[in-house]
């Protein structure tokens, strides 16, 4: 799912992922929350250790509000063929980091967990959640506000650079009330487009190209390939509390 600076209740949660170019990935993500007040969710992501606060592009998908609607359309439901698979301070304070626009949205990209001094109170977790999760000591952040209520926010995306350019990458990690969890409650339909190195034998293909059931490509900024299937898999129940990768 993800990581949310303040208690929130999360549902229908869905992420596409696809390689880009020159080691990048592209990665969307969309989901219904529910929050009493103004918070944040932050996407852990690979990115290369201490990356420019510029390596992180977003992309604006609130013209295609219905792009996993339309990605579910790839497969018919007639089939037959069942469900998908499902995958068991002191000083002077610090510059404020850049802010971007995308939609609905206000996004950050945060280099390190350190570059968390410059995001308001309410927008970060507390230094003892990072502390229970190590692997994230040199990674990224992705950090979208959002408002208080209750709503399906129209898919929010980015591309990034990759510091293995040979997996793909799914944020699903929960933190919703500041606990760091063994296990989670999942609610997840993963997609992605995968080159022919990554794992996907266990995962439910389209029998046609995206281009042939999403027709609204031209406003998707390349993220997904028109000529290329897409593949899925369904995470829900009680899960492993962790992230997903692919190659």
């Amino acid at each position: 799912m993800c990581c949310f600076s303040k208690t929130a209740e999360v549902s229908d949660t869905n992420i596409f992922a696809r390689a880009g170019k020159d080691g990048r990935q592209f990665l969307v993500y969309s989901m219904t929350v529910k929050a009493a007040e103004e918070l944040a969710m932050i996407l852990p992501i690979p990115t290369p250790k201490a990356s420019k606060e510029d390596a992180v592009q977003f992309l604006a998908l609130d013209k295609y509000e219905g792009f996993f609607d339309e990605m579910r359309k790839g497969w018919p439901v007639n089939r037959g063929k069942g469900p998908p698979p499902m995958l068991g301070g002191l000083g002077s304070a610090p510059a404020p980091l850049q802010v971007v626009e995308v939609g609905s949205f206000i996004a950050s990209f945060v280099p390190t967990q350190k570059d968390f001094d410059r995001v308001d109170d309410k927008f970060k977790l507390p230094a003892d959640v990072w502390a229970k999760l190590p692997q994230y000591k040199d990674w990224g952040f992705a950090v979208f506000q959002l408002k208080k209520g209750e709503k399906k926010v129209h898919p929010m995306a980015f591309d990034f650079p990759r510091a293995d350019p040979k997996k793909l990458f799914f944020p699903t990690v929960h933190i919703h009330d500041g606990k760091v969890e063994e296990k989670a409650g999942f609610d997840h339909t993963l997609y992605c487009q995968a080159s022919a190195g990554e794992n996907i034998i266990d995962w439910e293909e389209t029998p046609q190209p995206a281009g042939l059931f999403m027709t609204k490509l031209d406003k998707a900024h390349g993220i997904v390939d028109d000529k290329d299937h897409v593949y899925r898999k369904t995470m829900k129940g009680k899960l492993k509390n962790a992230d997903v990768w692919m190659g």
